[in-house]
């Protein structure tokens, strides 16, 4: 029979052993090994069962076995000592309190999705991981972050294989007073429990939507996270947080709004009932949040001593910042403009005009939809800063999105790029944190000593990555045998899974989201060709591979079948497996596993890969096309470049190029090294396991230290976030403070002059350009005077830049090697035209060219292109 109402009951603790529950709440435990330790102990079986999950734990405890533990004074005073570990961890100074007042006072972090432990499933790829490592670094930091997200019903789905290897998907509803969350309530001033707080947003047709917030608390870091399923909404509000991802049209769009407009009034409340202070600089990760802008805007414009339109705007983008994650434009949220007027109408931001929001998101650019609603472009025009997320993805970014500042070169286009990085204490498997501190002490640890990698001795490193490839054998067996079960498959067929992979055998670990540019299945270009890798008789390899397509996504799920079909032959079965429902848990033993990471996606389409530094973390080697993270600190010892088909060549041609040097590169190169020269010849199939290595493969561990020493700092989640802190936050904080000073002075002043700027542009002109100075055959070092004759009309000298740029001269007229320099303006011709000059020198032979450009020039701008207005000579 089936209940009319189901709801989670909290285990009381008693006095002794109480502390377990703010630390079960607290999720630094999802990174914290001793925590983790202290809840195994209470119940090592009950602990397994649980999958992890403390809350979890705690409520299968008996009244009887609490009892128990609380009598049992070594485990109280255990769980003393962590509750005052966890204390100072949540107070002390950390490396943020010492950067001084500059610093932001509180960042405001909002995202779709976060990715902090499987328990909390509430991410569905890369982004969502990120965000949760952003969150986790910065708790580690001490970097005062306040997340913001969306609590799905159902998260994202459980993905499972049809028995002709097609993915189906399910969709668990979660009951958030099982999970470590708790309702933001109002308080009370007679002890009872307080109302929950509420949040709403006006809907079309009189509608309204109602959210909860909940929060979770990551180590230091409050996540808020709203809710719709509740009672005051009509069903079709009920629903608008039910899955990540989830519907389309209508149905996305107001969980965009939801994220954005509803995510500022829940931090307002936050801020309200905490005293936290208000954060100085907001952090739209991805244009799914984007909307977090206009009710900034809407809170400016309905004040009490309210902002127009455009001094609003200047004081919220002086403190936004934007980060893109795609490099494609195909993965942007467009909507239909006329389903953002039809939502905006119905009074979401009453004081803002929607034709304003409008134009926002508007493609006005060659080549883009006016008629599109574009959350990219509108994180773009609301934010003061952005950056893709790594140093190639930059690049991509800067050009994908150069139609917003027509005229200037790509490279000028102001996005940056921060890259992406990994919260080592979540993804470093523990046995490396133990070498490192049996070794060297726990301060190696916690000072993040990669480069003492080179003192351990080859014989540690390699039994130990023999040790970590044993425990993923073990744990792929117990997985895939379980997905053929629920693919229909019978006790009785299955005992050839108890013999699947072998801990001797190279493995190679491929998992990740499987839209088609990524290329599942680049490795069965030539089916025979990888069966003669996994069978070959003395360097055989093995192939772990995981990964969910969209459930939208019939080609990525055309890939997923294609593969599996391929592990299912009998003859390869067991030495290439596709392991269902790729999530933080499998990850965990995965990357350690795996001696060599696998990315072959269609180069620039990565925006970062972030899997791959998972890997390189736990000593494996990466063999990768040279995209995302890895164009960038690929330096040939610390792995392999597969090279990419740059010849024009055909989409199939190209994966047949690239294919063919991946098979070259595992025959001739990888495998090679692995099993070294000194492994004795081994007969038949069965593999390295028959025979014992005589010694060990040194140049593969010489690159495996190479790797942890080099890559170890660099992929780290902690030297991220200082990135973003001190090119990011910081500079956003300081323009932020600038504009609202003194009743937003700044803000009000460069609205105005952005205004006068923008309508006095179309007549400027630079009439005429001349240069003295230079020989009839000029030579290096020559001083040429560079004199630009503008016409500024209205403007003055004080509201531009006028440079020269010059350097090397191409067939084509394109400089190349560019140098910049200032032409100062020298005397006023009348009439609004004016002189300007300046010298440079001749750096290079050849073939020399300059051009003169003139840009608006403000104090309050970030760069120079950031009206996106420009005149060339």
């Amino acid at each position: 029979m089936k209940a009319i109402r189901r709801f989670t009951v909290r285990t009381v603790l008693p006095e002794s052993i109480r502390p377990l529950a703010g630390l079960a709440t607290n999720l630094r435990w999802s990174w914290h090994r001793p925590t983790r330790e202290l809840f195994a102990s209470l119940d090592p079986h009950l602990w397994e069962e649980s999958r992890y999950d403390p809350i979890t734990l705690l409520g299968s405890i008996t009244r009887e076995q609490l009892q128990q533990l609380a009598a049992d004074e070594d485990l109280a005073s255990r769980v003393q000592a962590a509750a005052a570990d966890l204390d100072r961890y949540l107070t002390e100074p950390r490396w943020y309190q010492g950067l001084g007042e500059e610093a932001p006072s509180c960042i405001a972090y909002f995202s779709p999705e976060f990715g902090i432990t499987e328990v909390l499933p509430q991410y569905s790829g890369g982004l969502g991981i990120l965000a949760g490592d952003h969150l986790k670094a910065a708790s580690d930091l001490g970097v005062p972050l306040v997340g913001v997200g969306l609590l799905y019903q159902a998260g994202y789905f459980k993905q499972s294989l049809s028995r002709d290897a097609w993915q189906q998907e399910t969709y668990p509803v979660l009951d958030p007073d099982g999970l470590p969350l708790t309702l933001l309530r109002e308080p009370t001033t007679d002890g009872s429990v307080g109302q929950p707080v509420e949040i709403s947003l006006p809907l079309p047709n009189g509608r309204k939507l109602h959210a909860h917030v909940w929060r979770a608390d990551v180590g230091r870091v409050p996540l808020l996270l709203l809710d719709s399923n509740m009672p005051a909404n009509d069903d079709a509000a009920r629903g608008i947080t039910d899955r990540l991802y989830g519907g389309g049209g209508d149905h996305r769009l107001q969980q965009e709004l939801l994220l954005g407009m509803g995510g500022v009034k829940a931090l307002r409340i936050f801020q309200r009932l905490t005293g936290t202070p208000a954060p100085e600089v907001f952090h739209t990760n991805e244009g799914h949040a984007g909307f977090l802008g206009i009710e900034r805007i809407q809170e400016l414009m309905s004040a009490e001593d309210p902002l127009t339109w455009d001094e609003a705007l200047a004081a919220g983008r002086a403190s936004t910042v934007f980060t893109t994650h795609t490099p494609v434009p195909a993965g942007i949220d467009r909507f239909e403009s006329l389903q953002i007027k039809h939502f905006f109408e119905a009074g979401l931001a009453p004081d803002v005009p929607v034709s304003k929001i409008l134009e926002l998101g508007r493609e006005n650019y060659d080549g883009g939809n006016p008629a599109v609603f574009n959350m990219a472009v509108m994180g773009l025009r609301l934010a003061q800063r952005a950056n893709g997320v790594a140093k190639l993805h930059g690049v991509v970014s800067r050009e994908m999105f150069s139609g917003l500042w027509p005229g200037f070169d790509h490279s000028e286009v102001p996005i940056t790029s921060v890259t992406n990085g990994v919260h080592v204490p979540t993804w470093v498997d523990p046995r490396i944190s133990q070498l490192a501190r049996e070794q060297f002490g726990p301060e190696a640890e916690s000072q993040g000593r990669w480069d003492l990698a080179y003192s351990v001795s080859d014989e540690a490193v390699w039994g130990l990555r023999r040790e970590m490839r044993a425990s993923l054998v073990e744990d792929v067996r117990r997985r895939l045998r379980a997905a053929w079960k629920k693919r229909g498959a019978a006790d009785a067929e299955l005992g050839w899974t108890d013999t699947v992979l072998d801990p001797d055998i190279l493995t190679i670990g491929f998992a990740r989201r499987v839209p088609t540019y990524k290329r599942l299945t680049l490795m069965l270009r030539d089916p025979a060709r990888l069966k003669a890798l996994l069978l070959h008789k003395q360097h055989p390899i093995q192939l772990v591979i995981a990964g969910k397509s969209h459930p939208a996504d019939d080609a990525g799920k055309k890939m997923i079948q294609d593969l599996v079909r391929f592990t299912d032959d009998p003859t390869v079965r067991h030495r290439i497996v596709f392991l269902p429902n790729y999530d933080i848990a499998m990850a965990r033993t995965l990357f350690p596993g795996c001696d060599v990471w696998l990315n072959n996606p269609l180069r620039p389409l990565e925006a970062c890969g972030t899997s791959g530094m998972k890997a390189a973390i736990n000593g494996s080697l990466n063999l990768s096309v040279l995209d995302g993270w890895w164009d960038e600190m690929y330096d040939g010892e610390n792995g392999w470049a597969i090279p990419t088909a740059n010849n024009g060549a055909s989409a199939e041609e190209r994966d047949d190029i690239e294919a063919a040097a991946l098979y070259e590169l595992l025959e001739s190169q990888v495998a090679p090294r692995f099993y070294g020269s000194t492994v004795s010849d081994r007969a038949g199939a069965a593999g390295p396991s028959e025979s014992v290595k005589e010694s060990v493969p040194t140049h593969w561990v010489s690159m495996i230290k190479h790797t942890l020493a080099h890559l170890g700092p660099a992929v780290s989640a902690e030297r991220m976030l200082q990135d973003y802190v001190n090119e990011l936050y910081r500079p956003a904080a300081l323009s932020g403070r600038r504009a609202v000073a003194e009743s937003f002075k700044e803000a009000k002043e460069l609205a105005g002059w952005t205004s006068k700027i923008r309508a006095a542009w179309p007549k400027l002109i630079v009439e005429h350009v001349d240069s003295v100075g230079v020989a009839e055959e000029p030579q290096i070092g020559d001083a040429l005077q560079v004199n630009a004759y503008v016409a500024l009309h209205e403007l003055t000298p004080d509201d531009v830049t006028v440079e020269v740029a010059y350097g090397r001269a191409e067939e084509n007229d394109e400089i190349e090697d560019v140098t910049i320099a200032s032409l100062e303006p020298v005397e006023d011709l009348g009439h609004g035209r004016h002189l300007f000059s300046g010298s440079v020198m001749i750096n290079s032979s050849g073939p020399f060219g300059y051009t003169v450009r003139v840009f608006p020039k403000h104090p309050a701008l970030a760069s120079k292109a950031e009206l996106g207005l420009i005149v060339n000579a």
